[in-house]
């Protein structure tokens, strides 16, 4: 279970205190930045999975198309 509501508001304040105004809002942009990297580095990832999967799958039936029948 994650943090609520007031768990929440409580680091936020702790936050404001320790960094002050002006760095908070910085380090939201650096963070907003490295989690939206991070997602597109996965994605990226994820595709070239995909593309080798279906690159894979395609060569098989190629593979089997070539084969002469089998005789029972």
């Amino acid at each position: 279970m994650g943090p609520g509501g007031m768990e929440i508001f409580i680091i936020l304040v702790i936050a404001l205190v320790v960094f002050g105004p002006q760095k908070l809002p910085e380090m939201g942009r650096s963070l907003g930045k490295a989690i939206r990297e991070f997602k597109s580095a996965g994605d990226e990832i994820k595709d070239e999975i995909t593309k080798a999967t279906d690159e894979l799958e395609n060569d098989n039936d190629n593979d089997n198309k070539n084969d002469p029948p089998k005789s029972v």
